[in-house]
C-alpha cells in the first residue's frame, strides 16, 4: 500500500525536479527510510546531509534492499555525487532533486497528516518529561480511541516527520511529542504537526547550552503554539514560573493544568491520588512523574476521554526504559539514567532520601550533558546537594562530575561524604559491585551519553 504517490509527492514538494524513467500514474512509496540499512521494498530513501554522514553515499545500497526512490539534493548532483544518476538509472528507481532534503522530508510529511482531517492532533513539548507524558496519555486515550504515537523518543527534526508517517486511516487521536536541539526546531516540528491541543511540561535547564538562559528556552517552547488559527488549545502548567509569558498572546484557547493533586506516596510503588472524585493508584514513583501524569491527565480531558478512562489508563501504566524503572534483586535498583539535568537529579535525589528505606543508599550520579558554561556551577550545585543527602557513598562518573567531586572534597567533617570519582566506567563497574551488598537502594542518574545501564547490566549479574 502506497502512503503517496509519487505525483502527490511532487505536489508538496514544488521545488523538486524529478530525475529518472516516468513512474505509472498511481505508482508511488510504501515506507520512509533516512536509514538505507532499513531500506526495505517500495520505500523512499531520504538522503541527509550532516556533519558526520552523508546519505547520499548510501543510495545505491537503499536501492539494493528495495527503495524505489530518493530525495536528493540538487548541489550534491552537480558535484561529488553527480554519478548518482547514472545509478539511479541503473536500478530503475527515481530520484527527487531538491534544494534541501531535511525540508522537503518535513514538506512531505506536513502534506501527508493534511489526508487525515479526522485526526485530533496533540503536541507535547518541555525541557523534561515529554516521552513520559506521552506514554502516559497514550495508555489513557487508548482506552477509548485508536491512538498513534511516536515510537520511543522520535521526536526530532527527522524523528518527528518519520512518525507521522506511521498515520493510517481509522486512527483517532495522534501524540506526538517534540523535542530541540537548536533554535528554531519546535516551530518547524510544529509547522509540520500543527497541533490541535499542544501541552508544554515545564521550563527547565535542559540544552541551556545551546539558547544560554531560561527565557531563550521558554520562547523556543512556545513555538509549539505558533501556528495556532484561534481554535486550538494550548495546555500550560499553573505552577510554572514561566506560565505567564507562554500564555500571553497565543491564538487560541489557554489552560492551565495543576502540576498537584491530593496524594499519598508510596514510595517505590508510586502514590494514591484522587483525582475528579476517582481514586487512582498510580505506579510510576516520585513527585516528578505524579506531576506528568497530571499533564497526561490535562490532555485527556481536552480530548474528552472520561474520569473511569483516565483512571484505568493512569493505573496501567509500565515505566521506560531508564525514566524511573525499579529493578528488585539482590539490591533494589533506581535506574533513571536515560537523561539528566539539573532539576530531574535534584528530583531523583530527593526522591530517594524521601524513600523509607532499612539498607544502605548508594547514589551513582553521572555528568549532566549540554549545560554549555552553566555545567560548572550546576555540577557544583549537585554536589552541596548530595552533601547533605542521605546517601551513605556516592559514586561520580564522568569529566563534568569533578566539579561535583570538589564540592564533596571540601565538605565539612563530621559529616564528610564519602564518595568515588572516575571517568572510567570499567572502574566504576568495579568498585560499585564490590561495595554493594543485599538490600541496598542504588540510584543510577546521569545524563543518556554516559550509558550507565552498563552498571545495572553488571550489578544484575553479580546478583546471579
Amino acid at each position: 500500500m502506497n502512503l503517496m504517490t509519487f505525483r502527490e509527492l511532487r505536489a508538496a514538494l514544488p521545488d523538486a525536479v524529478a530525475i529518472g524513467d516516468a513512474p505509472e500514474a498511481d505508482a508511488g512509496f510504501s515506507s520512509v527510510r533516512i536509514d538505507s540499512r532499513a531500506c526495505t521494498a517500495g520505500a523512499l530513501f531520504v538522503c541527509l546531509a550532516g556533519a558526520a554522514q552523508d546519505g547520499h553515499r548510501y543510495a545505491e545500497a537503499a536501492f539494493k534492499l528495495g527503495a524505489v526512490a530518493a530525495l536528493v539534493e540538487k548541489a550534491k548532483l552537480s558535484g561529488e555525487m553527480s554519478n548518482l544518476n547514472a545509478v539511479a538509472h541503473q536500478y530503475g528507481v527515481i530520484l527527487f532533486a531538491v534544494d534541501n532534503t531535511l525540508r522537503a522530508l518535513q514538506d512531505a510529511a506536513k502534506a501527508y497528516l493534511e489526508r487525515f482531517p479526522m485526526l485530533l492532533k496533540i503536541g507535547i513539548t518541555g525541557s523534561s518529561g515529554k516521552t513520559t507524558v506521552k506514554e502516559i496519555a497514550g495508555a489513557i486515550i487508548s482506552c477509548e480511541k485508536k491512538v498513534v504515537m511516536n515510537k520511543g523518543n522520535l521526536n526530532s527534526e527527522t524523528g518527528l516527520p518519520l512518525s507521522v508517517f506511521e498515520v493510517r486511516a481509522g486512527d483517532e487521536i495522534g501524540v506526538f511529542e517534540m523535542g530541540m536541539n537548536r533554535a528554531g526546531e519546535i516551530r518547524e516540528l510544529s509547522r509540520v504537526l500543527n497541533p490541535h491541543i499542544a501541552l508544554v511540561t515545564n521550563i527547565g535547564e535542559a540544552h541551556i547550552g545551546m539558547l544560554d538562559s531560561l527565557e531563550a528556552i521558554a520562547a523556543e517552547k512556545k513555538a509549539i503554539f505558533s501556528g495556532f488559527t484561534g481554535k486550538e488549545t494550548a495546555l500550560i502548567p499553573a505552577s510554572d514560573a514561566f506560565r505567564d509569558f507562554l500564555a500571553r498572546d497565543v491564538n487560541g484557547k489557554v489552560v492551565f493544568y495543576e502540576s498537584a493533586c491530593p496524594a499519598t506516596g508510596l514510595g517505590l510503588d508510586g502514590a494514591e491520588l484522587e483525582l475528579d472524585g476517582e481514586r487512582i493508584h498510580f505506579p510510576l514513583p516520585g513527585t516528578h512523574n505524579l506531576k506528568n501524569a497530571l499533564a497526561a491527565a490535562a490532555i485527556a480531558k481536552e480530548a474528552r476521554i472520561a474520569a473511569s478512562s483516565i483512571k484505568k489508563g493512569l493505573e496501567s501504566v509500565k515505566p521506560l526504559f531508564g525514566r524511573s524503572e525499579i529493578i528488585r534483586g539482590r539490591v533494589t535498583l533506581i535506574q533513571d539514567c536515560y537523561n539528566a539535568n539539573p532539576s530531574s537529579t535534584t528530583a531523583a535525589i530527593e526522591f530517594c532520601d524521601s524513600v523509607a528505606w532499612s539498607g544502605r543508599r548508594i547514589y551513582v550520579i553521572g555528568s549532566m550533558l549540554e549545560l554549555g558554561a552553566y555545567s560548572e556551577a550546576a555540577h557544583a550545585q549537585i554536589g552541596r546537594l548530595l552533601a547533605g543527602s542521605q546517601a551513605d557513598v556516592v559514586y561520580l562518573f564522568g569529566a563534568e562530575t569533578r566539579d561535583t567531586a570538589d564540592v564533596l572534597e571540601k565538605s565539612e567533617k563530621p559529616a564528610k561524604k564519602p564518595f568515588f570519582f572516575t571517568e572510567n566506567m570499567a572502574e566504576l563497574i568495579d568498585a560499585v559491585t564490590r561495595y554493594v551488598q543485599k538490600g541496598d537502594l542504588v540510584l543510577l542518574k546521569g545524563s543518556r551519553g554516559c550509558a550507565l545501564e552498563r552498571l545495572a547490566t553488571a550489578l544484575a549479574a553479580d546478583g546471579e
